[in-house]
């Protein structure tokens, strides 16, 4: 399969010319072997034979051979860890390790941070730029500059082809396959997580299919702040010997740990007069297609508007679909420009703004998704009244949506297809 560059490979050029260390996590399948080994002066895979014996028995290999010393699944040697720390501890040359987890280590695991030798990084499947579906307009490095510029432009990407999309996904090795091909690599991609993911992690799946349901019922809550009894209640339909709080903790906690539950946090505003914001997540799984796929969901369904998920929401579940392709486009690109990203929602459910994207000043950018082709008066109403409290902090205020034009409004927010946006 030809190589698709990622946002990732300039920030590892950049960072591995200044630190030591670098890890590199994420889920299964999103890349993160085939960019570092790119990279990589040597490369050890722990998930395989012999290397993974061989470095049990004496983690030391890892500190030999050409750098940077690129350790795949790290995690199944956890003693690789303080190793590798130890040996920045004495020399902090850059460029001298690369390391990649698709889950962590399991609970009890005796590893020290790192924190101050090795640096993290989050590696989510490809955003759309990533994919080449268009060639950006918008440039979010630019929007978090602050300048408000004018944009004109347009695209030829209808509805039809996000949909594409979101059920294509984002992993390298499974978007290029056709349909039937697809169906079966996404299923046979949630049969790994529950059957060998999970468990190679620590968590003891005693119900397989009890685990499937509640990963499916995250899946069905996509870009909700769904409550966990709300959750509960759609990953046990009709039990009356429902999971304990903990017991349904649990599961949560496996999936965030291998990384395919990837929720968005709220915004926390310093320095800002803001009072009353819920803080609670809004949930996501790490790639839309595997919500799409654990609903039953395809490209004809979701454009039919069929089979419907029963999780209250403002709009479709295509439309919740679509934010979560958009979240998952914005995290990778605000990664990329050194911002973190958010969402806030008010106590009373009154103002929302899907993406809140901070600089390390605590300046923003306010992005809210509609899954529509033209923007109206009510859908920038929060964004408008965020511009008003906070003032100057914000830098910039968009709309994407599934439209063809790219403009900026008489009162400021800047309309995007979302297939316009790059790093």
């Amino acid at each position: 399969m030809e190589y698709r560059p990622r946002l990732m490979d300039q920030q590892l050029d950049e960072l591995l010319g200044v630190l030591p260390a670098i890890a590199i996590d994420g889920a299964k399948g999103v890349g993160k072997t085939a960019t570092a080994s790119r990279h990589a002066g040597e490369v050890l895979t722990l998930d395989v034979e012999p290397w993974r014996g061989r470095v049990e028995s004496n983690p030391e290999l890892v500190s030999r051979g050409a750098a940077p010393v690129f350790v795949d699944e790290w995690q199944q040697v956890p003693d690789v860890w303080n190793v590798i720390r130890h040996c920045v501890d004495a020399d902090s040359t850059p460029g001298r390790f690369l390391l990649a987890g698709s889950a962590t280590p399991r609970p009890g695991t005796a590893i020290h941070s790192g924190a101050g030798r090795i640096v993290s990084l989050v590696m989510r499947p490809m955003s759309l730029p990533e994919r080449g579906v268009e060639t950006p307009l918008v440039s979010l490095a630019e929007l978090l500059a602050g300048a408000r510029p004018d944009y004109y432009g347009h695209t030829l990407i209808p509805v039809e082809q996000y949909v594409h999309e979101i059920v294509a996904s984002g992993f390298p090795g499974i978007r290029d396959a056709q349909p039937p091909g697809r169906k079966h690599l996404l299923d046979g991609y949630l049969d790994r997580i529950v059957d060998r993911d999970i468990p190679e992690a620590g968590g003891a799946v005693r119900r397989p299919a009890a685990l499937r349901r509640w990963l499916a019922a995250y899946g069905a809550a996509t870009a909700t702040v769904a409550s966990y009894s709300t959750i509960l209640d759609a990953a046990t339909p009709g039990e009356a010997d429902k999971p304990s709080r903990s017991a349904a903790d649990s599961y949560r906690d496996l999936l965030t740990r291998t990384w395919v539950l990837d929720p968005l946090p709220a915004w926390r505003p310093a320095f800002s007069h803001l009072k009353r914001l819920a803080q609670g997540p809004k949930h996501h799984l790490v790639d839309p297609a595997l919500a799409a796929r654990l609903v039953g969901a395809s490209d004809e369904s979701l454009l039919a508007g069929r089979g419907e998920p029963s999780f209250r929401r403002d709009g479709t579940f295509l439309g919740a679909l679509f934010e979560s392709l958009a979240v998952q486009t914005v995290r990778v690109l605000a990664q990329a420009a050194g911002a973190t990203v958010a969402h806030l929602r008010d106590q009373n459910d009154r103002r929302e703004v899907d993406i809140i994207v901070q600089r390390d000043d605590s300046s923003v950018v306010a992005i809210d998704v509609k899954l529509s082709t033209s923007v109206r008066p009510a859908d920038v109403t929060s964004l408008n009244w965020l511009d008003e409290e906070i003032g100057p902090q914000l830098l910039d205020k968009v709309v994407l949506n599934a439209g063809d034009s790219a403009y900026r409004r008489k009162d400021g927010v800047l309309v995007l297809p979302l297939a316009l946006l790059g790093a």
